[in-house]
């Protein structure tokens, strides 16, 4: 049987929302393995808090990071459209 990683999941998906969202994508992927695995019996199962704990700290910090990305390409644009037409005196 394989040991767990919950502790590490867990720290990756609050990492993931405190301060390196894409962190949050690898503790998602992580998570959801491990307990995959936990469920059919090829994992130690002591660590099920703490990986699903960080599974979903993980999608709270991958949305997080799809969000920030969705924000930040409409300002780039308008910064973009405000050189353009700023250059144009």
């Amino acid at each position: 049987m394989k040991p767990h990683r919950g502790t590490l999941i867990l720290v990756f998906g609050i990492l993931s929302i405190v301060f390196c969202q894409p962190l949050g994508i690898a503790a998602w992927i992580m998570g959801s393995g491990d307990l995959k695995q936990m469920d059919a019996g090829a994992m130690d199962p002591s660590g099920r808090s703490n990986t699903n704990a960080g599974r979903i700290c993980g999608i709270v910090g991958t949305i997080l990071l799809i969000v920030s990305v969705l924000a930040i390409i409409p300002l780039v644009a308008l910064g973009f459209l405000g050189a353009i037409l700023g250059g144009q005196h």
